[in-house]
């Protein structure tokens, strides 16, 4: 099945109207934006650090996902989700970490925007933990095989490697998780409640390529074939 990509001209798809907002409203300042939020305490500055600590290492040691941020030249963004077992992150040093890139789509806009603009973020997530570890800097991709070996998972070499310079790590606290309820069950809404992803992709792609159930079935493999 083929879909539109970045790498397509969607220039000839109908943009749906913005909606107006009120200019006198917007927030176009950084003086602006502090006369309204307010100053950080000296701790909330004081926790962001060069390089990652014993705390950041432990953090990735033990968080099974993380989402990564990256920009394109012109500023357009993307986040991707990365997930394995727990510690999946290789650290290398307190300011150098590797991030296996495992199978997917093949759309590759994270990697495409790395080899384009290098500047990342990213998010590391543990479940049941309200907090996050945030790290910002720069990478790189490589295919190094010792590298590649060290990433090996059931059997498995991640064909690319992520490698990340630090320039940023600290904690980031846990009230939006708390807010959001995110890892309390009972919270969660029914997943039944959502088309699956399947139907969804038909009714955005319209494409003809292929039957619903010959999707749903593609799907099912791909996520029964992680590695």
């Amino acid at each position: 099945m083929s879909v539109q990509t970045r790498d397509h001209d969607a220039t000839s798809a109908a943009a749906p109207a913005a909606t107006q907002l009120s200019p006198e409203h917007l927030v176009t300042s950084r003086d602006a934006l502090r006369t309204l939020v307010g100053t950080p305490s000296v701790v909330a500055l004081q926790k962001q650090l060069p390089a990652l600590d014993v705390h950041c290492r432990a953090f990735i040691a033990r968080s099974p996902f993380l989402l990564l941020g990256t920009s394109s030249p012109a500023g357009d963004c993307d986040v991707s989700p990365k997930g394995d077992g727990p510690g999946f992150v290789l650290v290398l040093d307190d300011n150098t970490l590797v991030i296996p890139d495992r199978p997917g789509n093949r759309r590759v806009d994270s990697l495409t925007n790395i080899v384009e603009n290098p500047h990342v973020g990213l998010l590391f997530l543990s479940p049941g933990v309200d907090e996050t570890l945030r790290v910002n800097g720069t990478a790189v991709i490589s295919r190094d095989p010792e590298l590649l070996e060290r990433l090996e998972f059931n059997g498995k070499r991640p064909l690319l490697a992520i490698v990340v310079t630090v320039q940023e790590a600290f904690l980031h606290c846990a009230r939006s998780f708390k807010r959001a309820h995110l890892w309390e069950p009972a919270e969660w809404q029914p997943r039944a409640e959502l088309p699956s992803l399947a139907r969804i992709i038909m009714d955005q792609t319209q494409t003809t390529e292929c039957s619903l159930e010959e999707l749903e079935s593609k799907i099912e493999d791909s996520n029964r074939n992680l590695y």
